[in-house]
């Protein structure tokens, strides 16, 4: 039992060992190659999740958030629209931000009873309204371009006005919510009949994106029919939306003039104290275009995150993760640099420095949204608008453990502001991601060929015990299998043995049962013969009583005779002596014969019937007496047959 117990141990603490190996490489991989998404800092176009995908076009989504409680989450999703086609109307659940990318067409809401209509193209920026009801129609455009829209959608609100989170999504088809009421309330609500309302419920729910063209897109029929949308869906009068406003606008980052643009690039920053098309909302939009071998100056944003879309080219994002100002040595922060391509997003949270660069073959152009964008000023660590330019020499020179001259050469070449050139550096960038990303899988590969070799060698000794064990168990099997059958020989001896013991008793028990029976036969013989002398004796004392009787009788017949023959005599002497006469004489004495003779006739009839009851009484009794013999001889036989 011991030996089992330990047994169970072992192979516990290996599988514990195999199990331990298992996860540390996971640690590894998850500290290295998977960094940057782990951090949140990275999310590729790949790892986007299909919303809606129909004929006419498709929706695909994405939720970033960087684990910082100032940061909250944020809901994207990227609108692609065929040319022709309509997005049914939808009720928002969250306010939303979007940049056009591609395309042309209209997005058209209702805002006071009035329908807005807001024709969009490329580079187009505008918010929606959290609790607005809208609908997006693609063009027809002759080089058959699709239209792609960008939006996020804030989970968190304004700092006015902050939600925990949306329901059930974005946003939720305003058709299912009319269909979701009881016949009832629709009937009575839209004051139509039942069949109108049957048919409405009943009809096959039509896919979020469909196929729409409009035979006549005169600016009247236009009109007609969004406001047939609006009155189908919402039930509103015509004349209600009548007075409907389609100049709105939206701002368009192509056509307004860079913050920033020099050879190296330009930067477009919009918030709501530039637009009213963002006025109301939290967020700020902004875009870069660098140029080939360029780059954004290291900088940091003291209020919000940023998230950025790559809409063309390929670039390197390196991200600085702020340090822990205890200690001394320069390895007391983290850096993280990767690449992205189109379609990637990527988020940086406030306080993080940063700087993008593209390459020498390409360009590299961003657009992103910001938190919090209109109390935001970026912070730039190089660069003509550095905050270390403004910063005393010295002390800074004494921050960094140099010397003042040594610091002025840091500071002095440097002419430009914000864009700087950098040709190479996103290529020697590249380079150290793929040797970093070569040393990763080299690390990951020799993990892994240490995890298999100690799960090999895991495997190995678990096999030799397991053979220990498999011999252990066939020499217990073994052992147990003879146990068992000198269990089984004892078992049959024993039965022999009980077989034979029971055999002897029942022969014991036989002869027993005979001695008995001869015992009980010769006790019976015995008493037959005791009852056949007793009934000898018995005959023989009846006879001698018998005997005795008449011997008694006889005697008293000639006691009898005697007294008769004396009382005669005595008769006679009496007679002679009294001297009666003859005649007297000769008459006493016929009477005294006479009673003499009826006095004997007595006697003899009664000595006849004593003799006849004697008789009868020895004929019972030599009769009970050979019935007794019979029953004796009956039961002799019976228990011979026994």
């Amino acid at each position: 039992m011991q030996e089992r117990m330990e047994l169970i141990k072992l192979k516990c603490s290996i599988r514990s060992l195999v199990l331990m190996t298992f996860i540390l490489g996971t640690l590894h991989f998850l500290a290295t190659g998977a960094a940057d998404q782990s951090q949140g800092l990275l999310a590729t176009k790949e790892s986007r999740r299909s919303v809606v995908y129909t004929e006419a076009g498709e929706i695909t989504a994405l939720d970033v958030s960087n684990g910082q409680k100032d940061f909250g989450s944020y809901h994207m999703e990227f609108f692609t629209l065929d040319t022709l086609s309509l997005l049914l109307p939808v009720l928002l659940h969250a306010d939303m931000v979007f940049y056009v990318h591609t395309g042309r067409g209209t997005i058209s809401w209702i805002d006071k009873n009035k329908v807005e209509v807001l024709q969009v193209e490329p580079g187009d920026i505008y918010r929606l309204e959290e609790g607005t009801v809208f609908y997006i129609q693609s063009s027809g455009d002759p080089n058959r371009e699709k239209l792609r829209i960008h939006a996020i959608f804030s989970t968190c609100g304004d700092e006015e006005n902050p939600i925990e989170s949306f329901i059930g999504g974005a946003y939720s088809n305003i058709a299912d919510l009319v269909r979701g009421f009881d016949m009832e309330v629709l009937q009575m609500s839209f004051g139509a009949s039942v069949e109108v309302i049957e048919k409405i419920k009943r009809t096959e729910k039509p896919p979020l994106i469909i196929p729409f063209e409009v035979k006549n897109e005169s600016e009247s029929h236009n009109r007609d029919w969004k406001e047939g949308i609006f009155e189908a869906v919402l039930g509103m009068r015509t004349d209600d939306v009548l007075n409907g406003n389609d100049d709105k606008k939206a701002f368009n980052v192509f056509k307004r003039k860079p913050d920033v643009e020099n050879r190296h690039g330009r930067s477009i920053t919009l918030t709501q104290k530039d637009r009213k098309s963002l006025e109301g909302s939290s967020m700020g939009v902004f875009m870069v275009n660098l140029t080939k071998g360029s780059m954004i100056g290291p900088h940091w944003n003291p209020k919000a995150t940023e998230i950025a879309i790559v809409i063309e080219g390929h670039g390197i994002v390196q991200v600085i993760f702020p340090s822990n100002p205890s200690g001394f040595g320069i390895e007391k922060f983290t850096t993280k640099r990767f690449y992205v391509k189109e379609g990637d997003v990527f988020i940086i949270p406030k306080f993080y420095p940063m700087t993008q660069m593209s390459f020498n073959n390409s360009s590299f152009v961003f657009v992103g949204f910001s938190n919090n964008g209109k109390k935001n000023h970026p912070q730039f660590l190089a660069g003509k608008w550095s905050v270390i330019q403004a910063m005393d020499r010295e002390v800074m020179a004494a921050s960094f453990n140099v010397t003042s001259k040594t610091f002025e050469h840091l500071l002095a070449k440097q002419k430009d502001k914000v864009l700087l050139g950098c040709e190479g550096c996103a290529e020697e960038l590249k380079k150290k991601l793929e040797e970093e990303e070569e040393e990763r899988r080299r690390k990951e590969e020799e993990e892994e060929a240490k995890r298999r070799e100690e799960e090999e060698e895991a495997r190995r000794h678990e096999q030799e015990v397991r053979k220990r064990e498999e011999e252990r168990k066939r020499e217990e099997d073994a052992r147990r299998k003879e146990e068992k059958e000198e269990k089984k020989r004892e078992e049959e001896r024993k039965a022999k043995e009980a077989e034979q013991r029971s055999v002897e008793e029942e022969e014991a028990q036989r002869r027993k049962e005979e001695e008995e029976t001869r015992r009980r036969e010769e006790e019976e013989e015995a008493q037959m013969r005791e009852k056949e002398e007793e009934a000898q004796r018995k005959w023989k004392e009846d006879e001698q009583r018998v005997r005795e009787i008449r011997e008694k009788e006889e005697e008293m017949r000639i006691r009898k005779r005697e007294e008769e023959v004396q009382r005669e005599r005595e008769i006679m002497k009496e007679e002679e002596e009294v001297g009666k006469g003859e005649k007297m004489k000769g008459k006493h004495k016929g009477d005294v014969i006479r009673k003499s003779n009826e006095e004997k006739d007595e006697a003899q009839k009664k000595e006849e019937v004593e003799e006849e009851e004697e008789d009868d009484g020895m004929r019972k009794g030599e009769g009970e007496i050979e019935k007794g013999e019979e029953r004796e001889k009956i039961k002799g036989r019976e228990m011979r047959r026994i």
